[in-house]
Formats: C-alpha cells, structure tokens, sequence
C-alpha cells in the first residue's frame, strides 16, 4: 500500500513542479489540444451514428419484437461508446506525446537536472527522427496489447453483476498502468530503455504504477481535463522513472521511495533500442 501514496505523490509532484514553471505551460498546452480536438470530433461522431451502425451490425435482431430490440441495440451502443471512451484514455497520452514529442523531451530533461542531485540530465544520443520512430513504434505496440485488454473487458462487461461492478475497476488499473507506461517511455527512452525492458520495470513495482496512473486515468474522463493535466503528468512520471531506476533526488525529493526496491530496480536490465 505504500507504493499507491509513493505514485500518487509523484502525480502531485509533477503538477506542483509545472506550476512553478509557468513559461513552457502554455506551449505545452498545445498538444493535448490538437489531439482533444481530434478525439472530440470522433466521439461526437459516434454519439451521432453509433446507433445506425449497431443496427447495421446486429440485423439478426430486425425481427425482435418491443421492446428487446430497443433495449438490446441500446445497451450493445451503450457498451460500443463506452469502448470508445476507454480506448481514447488509453491511446490519448500516446498521440499527444508523438505530437508533442520535442517539448515533452525537453520537459522531461529539464525536470531531470531541477531534480537530480548532480544537476544532470541522461541523453539518448539519438536524432530526432530517429527517436520518434521508436517512440511511435513503442506505442503502436503498447496500443495492441492495450486493445487486447479492452476486448477481453468489453466481453466480460456481459457477465451479469461481475460485468458492471469489478471489470470497470479493473479496466481503471490497466487504464493506469498503460498511461503510466507512455508517460515514463519519455524519461526511460532517453536512458535507452527500451519497451520489454520498460514493461519488465513497471510490472515489478505495479502498486506505484497504479498509483500514479489510475488516478491521472479517472482525471482524463473529466472533459479537457486532460490536456491541462498532460505537461505535469510528464514531470510526474519522470521523477517516477528515476524512483524506479534507483536513481537518486535533490534535497530528498525522493525520499518517499523504498530503499528496497530502489537497490532492487537498480539491477534492472537496461536494453539499448534497436
């Protein structure tokens, strides 16, 4: 339980270290408003037409008689948009971070010097376009294994009770372990971690990932919410990453780590990217 309050913290943390850094805010806005407004008018999109393409999708039920044929195609477009708004949690954060890929690096380095002890930041090393290839290439496989979730919840919603109570609180947990995971793929890359050994890192410690990144999921539900919230939530997971690699803070920033699991984390394997 102590690792949920040491995420959290971090959440926090990056929001307070944003305010204090007021100049780059409001670039960082612009991101999350591009990918809002391309969310937004795909939502809206289904909220218009949901209804005609579950009709389209079920015509075995044309012949039902009133009321089932309502109540099935209305709780089938229920669940459809429900889907949707899930996947768009998920797969925000990864679209506005290729978006906003040049900002958040530097973000994420200048969180990196504030922070550290020594006043420095690691550097991948790599072109520009080299690390948004790789950081597309990451998320489009954290979207698969993502979509795999959200089938395998979407069929489960069907179980009576189990469906509407413990499968939306499970789908929040993944929800938050996903969004952490491309949050801290911005510090991780530039140290050459790359995504097998992210998820290796992020699974041995799951209580501080969920933590930081199911509390951030249930904020993103909130409408623009989560464009305000994506510059800080990228400072947060970058003083997140430096708690799971071990490494240390300025002024016990880090103190809220286990000293356990920091000599631990400190042996993970760091892979260079391909």
């Amino acid at each position: 339980m102590h690792d949920l309050g040491v995420g959290f913290g971090y959440l926090i943390k990056g929001q307070r270290w944003m305010a204090g850094h007021g100049r780059s805010y409001g670039f960082g806005l612009i991101p999350g408003l591009v990918t809002l407004v391309l969310y937004a008018a795909a939502l809206v999109a289904l909220a218009l037409w949901g209804t005609d393409f579950v009709a389209w999708a079920t015509p075995f039920a044309d012949d039902w008689a009133s009321p089932w044929l309502g109540l099935f195609r209305g709780f089938v477009t229920a669940v459809l948009f429900a889907l949707a708004l899930l996947l768009a949690v998920l797969t925000f954060t990864a679209v506005t971070l290729l978006v906003g890929q040049p900002f958040y690096e530097s973000l994420s380095e200048r969180v990196d010097r504030d922070v550290s002890p020594d006043g420095t930041a690691p550097e991948s090393g790599l072109p520009l376009w080299r690390e948004l290839w790789i950081s597309a290439r990451d998320s489009l496989r954290i979207l698969v294994r993502a979509l795999i979730w959200a089938m395998l919840l979407f069929a489960l919603g069907f179980i009576p009770v189990v469906g509407q109570t413990v499968v939306p609180v499970v789908g929040f947990f993944v929800t938050g372990f996903f969004l952490t995971e491309e949050l801290a793929a911005v510090a991780l890359q530039r140290r050459r971690v790359d995504l097998r050994a992210r998820l290796t890192l992020l699974r041995s410690r799951k209580r501080l990932v969920w933590g930081f990144g199911t509390p951030l999921g249930l904020a993103f539900l909130v409408p623009f919410v989560a464009v305000f919230l994506m510059p800080g939530a990228v400072a947060g997971a970058t003083m997140l990453a430096r708690d799971l690699l071990g490494e240390g803070f300025k002024d016990d920033e880090g103190d809220a780590g286990d000293e356990e699991n920091g000599a631990a984390e400190r042996s993970a394997k760091r892979t260079p990217a391909p």
